[in-house]
């Protein structure tokens, strides 16, 4: 960390702090290039949207054309050319700019999770929404995975910090990413971008506006983009992480009056992409990553020492079945994956729509009217264990997990002056429709019955009798054993010898099956009503008051298909051994050969339910002016983010899909996958100050969130609970941090269960004619309250959550500070300029697991990324050289419990990209 601190020091010497106002894009030279016109194709500069004058930048995060210095929140703009620069094409690289955000993708890049002051959505779960709301040109995104795409020429990003409760197409718990596009103009022009840099990477960008007429303009982009994998897949001799995606989208604007105007937008984007690899933690990694360790523990094929785990015997099963022992050894950071031949990662996704905006003015008011409809459709398959063993998989294709978005949604807004312009009032209306079909797959791999056996075996204490080669991993010798047919050689099991080598057998043939085309499907409804008004007390006090009344109802239903077929025979065979001295035996035999509520028992069963909610949401804001320059301002804001399902059957217990061996048509209850709404309240004060040549922020916040959403995987099901705080547990402190399910209920108040508490300094600064120098300072206190429990009725907390009491949040460093510097220099008289930049993040320590194991710890790290370039006259050309991730920083996104392997400190961790660099050329016409 004092590494990460000296290099935030060298780079940020010249100001506080950072991105909000490195979008300002004021210069102290009146013939200086406005920086916010220096992109792909000429605009003058008070024609830039978004842009008022050379000085002043424009947002909407209220509704309003605002400059960015007079709006009381917090909020961080960032305009085109930082995006440019930085090298942004998805959100994902808004991490560099915005010391508050975080950006990171999983298993699947269609459940992307974005985070703000540590508070975020966790897990690939569709079931829930995202706490950081995504809106492209005014429509909501129903997933924050949809802005892990290439999104084109862009304007600006907005970035709003806290809770969204009142504005906007939907509620957002945590925060909002706002990204305005670029749209037509009334004037002919082009401009193409080509790019080539390591791992084959190619990426292409081109685009034409036209006047049309007087009246009609027309624009339309394209991108696309191929990049070859980040991961080696040694046994199917391909990479995994690779990139292949484009982007098309057409634009046309209407103003058949200066008062009325229409612009309608039509986007197509597909990506076909192997996504997402996982390595083994290591030592090395993690220090309490434990797979090799020395020792005499069980050692199937001999390997010795180096590779024998006395913590985890589930290691010694793998290699016997033939994992590769380099999986275990390996520098994860070579990223060599070690892939059951045959499985692959492929996957596509398909996202598409129109939206028409509307804007008339009346004299009197403006009406704005947003309508959109939306399909996003992402296919994806999986060895699912990452593992060289078959144990879990998805295949690709028509047969891979697939999760459907078809959205409509409907603005409008009504906004306008009255009282001599005192009262600026704005009222509004949404409504939202959206379909989504999740189409799960999954099944056990043609080892999985062998390994479950085997691991079954050396949990029991029958390692003398492990064969791997036999049915049931259990040697001849020792079947005769247990079958009683050995003289003299009582069975270890009596009489019942013969019928648990019959399950034994049962369960090595639970192969290649598992959900064929299962269903869960979900519709969500909802409508609201809102206002937004600010009071101009006195010429220099302002009072905002918003408030929103949302209504949502969603309905769920599933069509199970299984094709397991072994579960229910085992079940019924063992059941009446459960009560007895057998019971621990016949149990983990039936929960082996059912794991996950994996059965054909399933196919009959009717799921059917609804939820329907109400909540009141909104906004009181007082701000003041002492001078043209300074705001100051403290708020209130409640915020909430809807309940729902949790779309996994495991799941449907309750019980963390432990229980089946009771029979899942006897505990299933869609009860057990509801989840309820989340709800915060946030405080804020603030002040900003705001120049020609410098500009400074600075926020004081806490939030208190009820309710929490928080989804995890356990190694077996992914979890979904409520988390909240408590006055008094039964059982008295700690009594939600044992291994029991059964204790830590709450006997006292119910009270927030997650507390975000900081504070945020955004600065920018212009020491001279063309040069800029940003810096940002984020510290968020994000964490668990000190008792937990799972749900707002005081049920205990599950003991694989046991970590979380009075810890900080999964992916919530307290610490992160963020810098650039822009240096654009003329070059002599020749009407070229120069361009360095270079921008950093500095990241403190965290853990990147949900249930906070200590091996999924995150050490800080520095980021840096670069951009050198040349450019011509008017900036019609340029060539520029890039780095991303400049001194190749390793470290993990996520850290996650590998499937069945995860006990005894195994883990697997998506990994960070590493360094890429390359050049650009630019071109205009």
């Amino acid at each position: 960390m004092t590494r990460c601190l000296s290099t935030a020091l060298l780079l940020g010497t010249v100001s506080l702090v950072s991105v909000s106002a490195s979008a300002q894009v004021e210069t102290s030279d009146p013939t200086a290039v406005d920086p916010a016109d220096q992109v792909n194709q000429p605009v003058a500069p008070a024609a830039v949207a978004g842009q008022q004058a050379a000085d002043v930048i424009v947002i909407t995060a209220q509704g309003r054309e605002q400059q960015l210095s007079d709006v009381p929140i917090a909020v961080s703009a960032v305009s085109a050319e930082q995006l440019q620069n930085s090298g942004a094409n998805d959100i994902r690289e808004l991490n560099q700019l915005a010391p508050s955000l975080l950006v990171s993708s999983t298993g699947t890049e269609a459940n992307g999770s974005a985070r703000v002051r540590g508070i975020g959505t966790v897990g690939d779960n569709p079931g829930l929404e995202s706490s950081v709301a995504v809106f492209i040109d005014g429509v909501y995104r129903s997933r924050s995975g949809a802005g892990l795409n290439e999104i084109g020429p862009i304007e600006r990003v907005e970035v709003l910090r806290g809770p969204q409760g009142t504005l906007f197409g939907r509620n957002a718990s945590a925060g909002l990413i706002n990204i305005v596009t670029q749209g037509p103009e009334f004037d002919t022009f082009g401009y193409g971008t080509g790019t080539y840099g390591n791992y084959d990477f190619v990426r292409l960008e081109g685009g034409f506006n036209t006047a049309v007429s007087d009246t009609v303009a027309a624009r339309i982009d394209g991108v696309y983009s191929r990049r070859d994998g980040f991961y080696n897949d040694v046994n199917n001799d391909t990479d995994v992480n690779d990139r292949d995606r484009y982007l098309v989208r057409a634009q046309a604007l209407f103003e058949p009056t200066s008062d009325l105007s229409f612009r309608l937008i039509g986007d197509y984007s597909k990506k076909d992409e192997a996504c997402c690899a996982a390595v083994f933690l290591t030592p090395e990694v993690s220090p309490f990553a434990r797979i090799p360790l020395s020792g005499d523990a069980f050692d199937p094929q001999g390997y010795g020492d180096a590779l024998v785990s006395e913590a985890n015997p589930i290691i010694p099963v793998l290699l016997s079945l033939g994992q590769d022992p380099r999986a275990f050894t390996d520098d994860p950071y070579d990223r060599n994956i070690y892939t059951t031949p045959g499985r692959t990662y492929e996957g596509e996704t398909e996202d598409w729509g129109v939206s028409l905006q509307a804007d008339w003015d009346l004299g009197w008011g403006e009406i704005t009217s947003i309508t959109g409809y939306r399909e996003y459709l992402n296919q994806q398959g999986s060895d699912t264990d990452y593992t060289q063993v078959d144990i879990l998989y998805r295949e690709p294709g028509a047969d891979a997990l697939s999760r459907k978005f078809e959205t409509f949604s409907q603005e409008l807004r009504l906004q306008g002056s009255i009282l001599d312009d005192r009262l600026d009032w704005l009222v509004g209306g949404y409504y939202a429709n959206e379909d989504l079909t999740v189409r799960e797959n999954l099944k056990f791999g043609s080892d999985y019955g062998r390994f479950a056996a085997c691991r079954l075996n050396v949990s029991v204490g029958l390692q003398a009798f492990y064969d791997e080669n036999s049915v049931g991993c259990i040697s001849p010798t020792g079947q005769a054993v247990i079958g009683g047919q050995v003289p003299g050689v009582p069975s270890p099991f009596g009489a019942a010898g013969p019928l648990i080598l019959q399950n034994l057998a049962l369960l090595d043939s639970v192969r290649n099956v598992g959900s064929d085309g299962s269903r869960y499907m979900q519709n969500s409804e909802n409508f609201a009503f809102f206002t937004h008004n600010i009071f101009h007390v006195t010429d220099t006090v302002d009072l905002t008051v918003g408030l929103r009344y949302t209504n949502e109802t969603k309905t769920f239903s599933a069509d199970l298909n299984n094709t397991n077929t072994i579960c229910p025979q085992v079940r019924e065979n063992l059941s009446p051994l459960l009560a007895g001295p057998l019971g621990a035996l016949a149990g983990g035999i039936i929960s082996l050969s059912c794991q996950g509520n994996s059965t054909s028992e399933l196919n009959g069963l009717v799921l059917d339910d609804e939820r329907s909610e109400e909540e009141l949401t909104g906004t009181a804001v007082l701000s003041w002016k002492p001078s043209r320059e300074t705001l100051i301002y403290g708020s209130y804001s409640r915020g909430y983010k809807a309940g729902g399902f949790n779309l996994d059957r495991s799941a449907l217990n309750g019980q963390g899909g432990n229980a089946v061996v009771a029979g899942p048509l006897v505990l299933a209850d869609t009860a057990n996958l509801q989840f309820d709404q989340e709800e915060v309240d946030a405080f804020e004060i603030g002040a900003k100050y705001d120049t020609r040549a410098f500009s400074l922020s600075a926020a004081i916040f806490r939030q208190e969130f009820s309710n929490f959403q928080l989804n995890t995987f356990n190694g077996t099901v992914y979890l979904v609970q409520n988390v909240n705080g408590c006055s008094d547990l039964d059982g008295g402190d700690g009594a939600d941090t044992d291994t029991s399910a059964a204790t830590g209920s709450c006997v006292g108040d119910i009270e927030p269960g997650v507390i975000s508490q900081g504070f945020e300094l955004e600065a920018s600064l212009r020491p001279a004619n063309y040069l800029a120098v940003t810096t940002g300072l984020t510290y968020a206190a994000t964490e668990y309250a000190d008792n937990l429990v799972g749900s707002d009725q005081g049920v205990p907390l599950d003991p694989a959550l046991r970590l979380l009491p009075g810890d900080n949040l999964s992916n919530a460093p307290e610490l992160v500070m963020t810098g650039s510097l822009s240096w654009t220099p003329p070059i002599g008289d020749t009407g070229m300029s120069g361009l360095f930049y270079i921008n950093t993040r500095v990241t403190g320590d965290y853990n990147t697991g949900s249930d906070l194991l200590a091996a999924k710890e995150q050490d800080g790290y520095v980021v840096v990324n670069g951009r050198i370039g040349i450019r011509g006259e008017d900036e019609r050309w340029a060539i520029e050289g890039w780095v991303q991730n400049m001194f190749d920083e390793e470290y993990t996104q996520v850290g996650f419990n590998t499937p069945f392997i995860a006990p005894n400190q195994t883990y697997s961790a998506f990994l960070a990209e590493p360094r890429t660099y390359g050049v650009t050329l630019r071109g205009r016409f």
